[in-house]
Parts: structure tokens; sequence; C-alpha cells
């Protein structure tokens, strides 16, 4: 049962991206704990049967069980791949922030079209110019941090990703936060979809997709989420 309106909500949910883990919500964990709300960023975990064979389902499952553990009033927070989960799970949700999300259907259609092979080796292609091109705006400790952390992603998921998600409006209040420069989702996508939703939007100065997690900005940003949490 949806908690009562007055309750202030006080977990929250964090699902990173393809190729990322709960490490590049670092910064954001930090300000929300400090700012009393308990937060949870999981890795999405591969099935049994290894990367290549996990679906955009198999991601979705872990999304909707580590939600469902939190108590209520929480939110869901999700970057990128994770904004598309987080609007797939969104009716266990609170109150709903996406940054730079992947869109869904029919906004997917918008997206440049890629053909991603069955495991994407990010892993073993990353290399430290190409992160620091990737993410102008962090120091150099963190795109340090960054390189050696990126992983392998499933094809399948992205190709799910980009042939088009169908997800329902949400029902909660909902914010969504595009940078001002993203060459993976771009700011005018992310601005239609908040006015097709009536979703707050906040645009980031991050000069890229990944820069509202982990660049210069990032804790502000993060501070500027938790002061729109706290007024649910």
């Amino acid at each position: 049962m949806p908690p009562e309106r007055d309750t202030p909500i006080r977990h929250v949910l964090l699902i990173h991206g393809a190729g990322g883990g709960g490490w590049e919500w670092n910064l954001w964990c930090e300000l929300l704990r400090a700012r009393g709300l308990a937060a949870h960023a999981p890795d999405l975990q591969p099935v049994a049967a290894g990367l290549a064979a996990t679906g955009f389902d198999d991601y979705a499952a872990q999304v909707r069980a580590a939600l469902a553990a939190l108590p209520r009033p929480r939110a869901l927070i999700g970057a990128s791949l994770g904004g598309l989960l987080a609007l797939h799970c969104a009716a266990a949700a609170d109150a709903l922030v996406l940054v730079n999300p992947l869109p869904p259907a029919p906004w997917s259609t918008r997206l440049p079209a890629r053909d991603w092979p069955a495991l994407v080796p990010w892993r073993r292609d990353a290399r430290l110019a190409s992160t620091r091109r990737a993410l102008p705006d962090v120091d150099a400790a963190t795109a340090l941090y960054a390189y050696r952390r990126w992983r392998d992603e499933s094809g399948a998921v992205l190709r799910a990703a980009q042939a088009g998600v169908t997800v329902a409006a949400p029902a909660c209040p909902t914010l969504c936060v595009a940078s001002a420069q993203d060459e993976d989702v771009p700011p005018e996508l992310s601005a239609e979809l908040a006015q097709a939703w009536g979703a707050e939007l906040l645009r980031a100065p991050s000069p890229s997709h990944v820069g509202p997690l982990l660049g210069r900005g990032a804790v502000e940003l993060a501070g500027r989420v938790a002061d729109w949490l706290s007024a649910r």
C-alpha cells in the first residue's frame, strides 16, 4: 500500500547504466546519506548462463526485487540504461529520478542505430584516454577510477533498449535530469520525454552522458535532487 502523502522519503535505490556499476553513484550516495536518506546502489548481475545470455527482463527483475525490499515511501533513481529500467519498474516507486535515461518507445527510434554484439567488450577495450574523452568534466583520479571499473555488457539488453521498451507514463512524481551536452541521449529528447509525461526537468551543466554522476558538479546536482525528494 502506498504511504501517506506526508510521510517523507527515506530510502533510495540507484540503478547504474550499461557497462558501469553501483560505484558510479558513490558521490551521490555520500550526499544522500549525509542528508538522512538510506541510499542503495547495487550492481546489476548477469544470469547464471553468463552476461551474453542476460536480457533486459533479467535486469528489470533485479530492480523490482531490490525496490520491493525497501520500506515505503521509496525513490527510484536511474541513469542511462538504469533510467530505462527505473521507468520499467516505476509503478512500485513513490518518486522517480531519471538521469539522461535511455528513452522508451517511441522515443527510442530517434537514438543513433548501433549494432551490438552478444557481449559488448567494454572492459576488454577500455582505455584511459578514451575514458577521459568520455568524461571531460572529471578529474584525473576519477577518470582512472572509472577506467579500472568499466565492465562488459550484454548486447541483448542494449538491443532490447534500442528496439524500444514500452512503458506506462509514471504515476509518481518524476524528475528528469538532462546534461547540457550528451552525445548518447540528446538533452532535447529527455526534455521532450519530461514534457510528454508532465515531469519536472532539471538541466545539468555537464558536457557528458555520465558526468552528472561522476563530474565536478555531481555533488551539487545530487544535493538538488535530494532537495526535490524532500519536497515530495
